[in-house]
């Protein structure tokens, strides 16, 4: 298959390496614009970025993935799948209508539990003993579309959620190698996600690391461990 793939952040550089070194035809990256970062505004590229550069791969970073510019620009590459993971923008109808196979997404929860930005960190605040990875189709909602494979990551007494985000990376990107060939030959059955066992996991904001002392000690452990490597726990 002809594949484009979309991400940002080090969760998605796994599943890219993997892709390519399975031999998968990868036609182009496409990952959010360079930006400046931390006192000095030094302009950073994202970590999808330096592995496309790494693998010489064809790179677009469009400023937003809906102008008719990007838009116009995906549909010359003729791909068959685009492959998703923590991108960072939303997909339009006529994008997701695209490929294909269509769009999937890699997810770092067992759907429909905790959609949204954050589903790593809230599971180990909301004190889960496993949480795992969704391959879904996508659709309009927010990760709201057909779940096609799943996997199971246990959550560790100790686990933080540095060390569970790389454990979920390598296993999203095990779990997508096993669903492609399925996709392909047409032996996925998707199953629609129940609207009543959705929880909503926002995106982590640094105010969120501050220890209210009034909380009980368990609650505040897998604060710590939660919170761990951004923005950190902190008191004053």
């Amino acid at each position: 298959m002809k594949i484009v793939f979309m991400g940002t952040p080090d969760f998605a550089v796994k599943a890219l390496e993997e892709l390519v070194q399975a031999g998968h035809e990868i036609v182009c990256v496409v990952t959010q614009p360079d930006k400046p970062k931390g006192r000095g505004n030094q302009v950073q590229i994202s970590a999808v970025k330096e592995c496309a550069l790494k693998y010489d791969l064809s790179l677009f970073q469009p400023r937003k993935i809906k102008e008719k510019e990007a838009v116009e620009y995906l549909k010359t590459l003729e791909a068959d799948l685009f492959v998703v993971a923590a991108f960072g923008q939303i997909l339009s109808k006529e994008i997701l209508d695209m490929p294909r196979f269509g769009c999937i997404n890699i997810h770092g929860s067992l759907l429909p539990k905790y959609r949204g930005a954050a589903p790593i960190q809230w599971a180990i605040l909301e004190g889960e003993q496993q949480t795992g990875i969704t391959i879904m189709q996508m659709n309009e909602g927010l990760d709201t579309g057909d779940m096609l494979t799943k996997c199971v990551v246990d959550i560790e007494p100790k686990e933080t959620g540095e060390t569970l985000f790389h454990k979920m990376a390598d296993s999203g990107a095990k779990l997508l190698l096993e669903t492609l060939p399925l996709l392909e030959e047409g032996k996925l059955k998707p199953e629609k996600q129940k609207e009543e066992d959705s929880t909503y996991a926002p995106m982590i904001k640094k105010e969120m690391g501050k220890i209210q002392w009034n909380k009980d000690a368990e609650t505040l452990e897998r604060l710590v461990r939660g919170m761990n490597s951004w923005p950190s726990a902190y008191t004053f």
